[in-house]
């Protein structure tokens, strides 16, 4: 029989308020993913666990300053400040998140030559987390997105999940964004809906 998944994105301390990389309101999810758990088949979490060394953070990078846009390896890469380093609190999932329900975390970004927004690939699209073939091992076929941030990881993962023939929303209300332009979060939108991924508020859901 057919599941229904929920795809926590990076609910991470560093994530949320007071940490190096706060996404406004990032805390202001939580009690919302929380009560959604409920609903659903399986919850599943992703992790961002970047040594110490990831060429994204531009304290890796002399001259550069957050924010910035660089080449990484042949590739655009925003310089970020160092975030969700392996083993330090930044790293860990918020404490009000609850992961009782929780029944797996696919850890990424851990390579320190390329970056990973999304919870299924590397930003290469080389290696995989293995969250694909583990939902389609559960019998999944239908997915719900939360978690941080809206117009990077959240949408990145989405779009991927969608790709691999998911029937894939994104909880709207559930999620916050960088908006490291103005508008990315807008755009992030418009990219999701046009490559046919749903986008609703938890009322809705």
């Amino acid at each position: 029989m057919a599941k229904t998944a929920l795809i926590l994105v990076d609910i991470q301390n560093d994530f949320c308020p007071g940490g190096t990389l706060a996404v406004k309101e990032g805390d202001q999810i939580i009690p919302i993913v929380n009560q959604l758990q409920a609903g659903y088949d399986l919850v599943v979490a992703t992790q961002d666990w970047h040594p110490v060394n990831h060429k994204s953070f531009a304290s890796n990078n002399p001259g550069k300053a957050p924010g910035e846009l660089c080449d990484l390896n042949g590739r655009p890469q925003v310089m970020w400040p160092e975030h969700c380093v392996q083993g330090t609190k930044g790293a860990e999932f918020h404490p009000a998140l609850d992961l009782s329900r929780v029944a797996r975390v696919f850890r990424k970004g851990m390579d320190p030559e390329v970056d990973s927004y999304s919870g299924c690939y590397d930003n290469d699209r080389i290696c995989s987390t293995g969250l694909l073939d583990w939902l389609g091992e559960q019998n999944v076929d239908a997915v719900d997105v939360v978690g941080l941030a809206l117009d990077y990881c959240v949408k990145a993962t989405a779009l991927d999940l969608r790709s691999a023939g998911f029937d894939t929303t994104v909880i709207e209300d559930a999620t916050r964004g960088v908006e490291l332009q103005p508008g990315d979060v807008a755009r992030a939108i418009d990219a999701l809906k046009a490559a046919g991924v749903r986008v609703k508020t938890s009322s809705a859901v």
